[in-house]
């Protein structure tokens, strides 16, 4: 078995990275992503076609390459896949979905049984939960994840997993975002570098995933055979692309549930007054905030986008919000996000801050990463005004329609906060759907001047 170590210096090369004993020393990197608008605005606002699409035109290119098999481009079926972890004896798969793995993620969802997989509130838990099922079978679980949510698992993975304290086994299949040499946004280029360091630094084993079924097979054993010996986590880096394309079927939506996520939203920006301030969640939420600001032709300094950090929102809102007690204060969330640290709210809640005005979306769904349900979608039992006042937030609301979502962002701004108002809405979101256009480094200090004014 390879050391970590080695393993990163196939992956990366010596040109980029020094190793010493195994361990990841130093990184250069090409080129600084934080400062260079030119690297973060190119190509991000080409329309690609869909997922499906560009399966289907590599399938024809596959059939044109003949006996030339080195041009072949291969894509790993979700359903093979699966079943090959059935075959090494894993069946139990808890995580958060990825974009990367979103296709694997469908297929788990409709495909496994109910009590052999679980949606976690963040990779941290869904380490956990796999512990708690290698503890109570003796089997090793997968934890499924976006390399983003490394950080969630580190403290797990070294206080809990590690061989030196209860040496759990498990595979960590993560979604390789910002993977070097494909284009991504600026927090996933920096992930994408530091990822594989990161899992040398923690001592795990790792390979890319390979993106044929034999290739796959063999990894595979690879793994077991690691975790049948050591007794430790083992992990699998998935390239863009890996998988072939597997559609998670459409929920039913309630009929009462007639906005989406970016038609709540702009009623939501619609009934602000030009001194407020609104932090916006990651993912598709924010994409559809600078858009409506573009063609408002508003200007973007009133918003700070949360392009990373996911389940932080409420957290850097409280932030600005303590600091500038005399402006009010929007956090635009989502469900997923919530979920995610939703222990943010019993901070939110007794902080007591008066600006604090706390607008979650609930679409019931990861719609960012392909839709996998959340538990906020289970409208019987789960409710975040509950929640909120149990953390002690002052009042809560929910709306539906657009009369509804105008009368209740009206009324929040002369109420006493924290207030939380609760948007249910129905999955989905346009396809042209595009990115912003202008750096994180431009976005903060177009809105710290934009705090600075009284």
């Amino acid at each position: 078995m390879a050391r970590a170590g080695l393993a990163l210096t196939r992956l990366l090369g010596n040109s980029s990275t020094f190793l010493s004993c195994g361990r990841l020393t130093s990184v250069r990197l090409s080129q600084d992503i934080h400062t260079d608008p030119t690297l973060y605005k190119s190509h991000i606002s080409e329309k690609l076609g869909s997922q499906t699409d560009q399966y289907e035109e590599q399938q024809k290119r596959n059939e044109d390459a003949g006996e030339l098999t080195e041009l072949v481009r291969d894509f790993l079926q979700p359903n093979e896949f699966y079943n090959s972890c059935l075959n090494i004896g894993v069946d139990f798969f808890c995580g958060v979905p990825d974009s990367l793995l979103k296709d694997f993620c469908a297929y788990v969802t409709q495909n496994a049984p109910k009590e052999k997989h679980v949606i976690a509130a963040n990779e941290g838990n869904a380490v956990a939960i796999a512990t708690g099922y290698h503890l109570a079978t003796g089997k090793h679980p997968m934890v499924y994840l976006q390399n983003s949510g490394l950080g969630n698992i580190i403290n797990p993975l070294m206080s809990l997993t590690s061989p030196s304290v209860y040496s759990v086994p498990m595979i960590l299949l993560i979604g390789w975002r910002g993977e070097p040499g494909k284009r991504d946004e600026p927090q996933h280029l920096v992930q994408g570098q530091a990822t594989p360091g990161l899992l040398a630094a923690l001592g795990i084993p790792f390979q890319p995933l390979p993106d044929y079924e034999e290739g796959a097979d063999q990894a595979l054993l690879t793994a077991k055979h690691y975790m049948e010996k050591s007794s430790a986590p083992y992990a699998f880096l998935v390239k863009r692309q890996t998988f072939a394309p597997y559609k998670l079927k459409k929920r039913p939506t309630p009929e009462e549930f007639v906005l989406s996520r970016e038609d709540a939203m702009k009623v939501v920006i619609d009934n602000l007054s030009q001194k407020d301030v609104v932090i916006s969640a990651t993912g598709m939420l924010s994409r559809e905030l600078f858009e409506y600001r573009v063609t408002k032709e508003m200007g973007h300094e009133k918003d700070f986008l949360s392009v990373g950090s996911m389940g932080h929102t409420s957290s850097i809102a409280l932030g600005v919000a303590m600091q500038k007690p005399r402006r009010q204060v929007f956090c635009l969330d989502g469900d997923g996000s919530v979920i995610m640290h939703m222990g943010a709210m019993a901070t939110v809640g007794q902080s007591a801050m008066s600006n604090f005005k706390h607008i979650v979306i609930n679409n019931g769904s990861h719609d960012s990463v392909g839709g996998q349900p959340t538990d906020a979608g289970n409208h019987d039992q789960f409710s975040f005004s509950t929640i909120a006042e149990g953390c002690g937030y002052k009042s809560t609301m929910v709306a539906m329609t657009e009369e509804e979502i105008a009368q209740c962002v009206m009324d929040m701004r002369g109420m006493e906060g924290p207030v939380l108002l609760e948007i249910k809405t129905r999955m989905g979101s346009r396809k042209n759907l595009g990115r912003p256009t202008r750096t994180p480094i431009e976005n903060k200090e177009d809105f710290m001047h934009f705090l600075a004014i009284n």
